[in-house]
């Protein structure tokens, strides 16, 4: 069974996490939410509107990467905000880039990458607002719906989801 780690916290973009842990688990996944801290945190719809409390299956501090064979960013600019600037969440993340292990990330989701400085050179998509960080670290930048590139997916917002989760199942083996 895939074990599927993703990370969240308050400001997260809700549909982005909600239809794909539908879809990861309809797929056989065991899906772990990882937040700064344990408890509920709150999601949003289109960026700024409250939507409903997620609740944290584990705070970062008591999260191993070893644990988990797959890596999920969804997005939301304060949560990716927040989790880019954790340096819990980064040393999560680039264990798993060390390990070469299958991470998906969508809209602003791909920011906690930038931290890990792992792109250069790498063909991505997010939302577009967040295109010049992306080059600036060095990645190579497309409008497009899906990227794959390596161990990595992307994906650019939630009209994206469809496409996106098709692309996740499979690269996870998942499909």
């Amino acid at each position: 069974m895939v074990k599927v780690a993703v990370l969240a916290t308050d400001g997260l973009e809700e549909i982005e996490l909600t239809a794909s842990r539908a879809a990861l688990e309809n797929a056989g996944a065991t899906v772990m939410i990882i937040s700064l801290k344990g408890g509920e945190f709150q999601a949003v719809n289109n960026g700024i509107y409250p939507s409903h409390g997620i609740r944290a299956d584990l705070a970062i501090a008591d999260a191993k990467a070893g644990d988990y064979d797959a890596l999920f960013l969804p997005g939301g600019p304060v949560s990716s905000d927040a989790l880019r600037l954790n340096r819990d969440v980064v040393a999560f993340a680039k264990a798993f880039v060390k390990a070469n292990k299958p991470i998906a990330a969508i809209c602003h989701g791909v920011q906690t990458l930038i931290e890990v400085n792992e792109l250069k050179g790498r063909t991505v998509t997010s939302w577009p607002a967040i295109r010049r960080d992306l080059e600036n670290s060095g990645a190579i930048w497309v409008d497009n719906a899906v990227v794959v590139d390596g161990p990595y997916v992307f994906s650019r917002c939630p009209a994206d989801i469809p496409a996106f989760n098709k692309a996740m199942l499979r690269h996870f083996r998942l499909s």
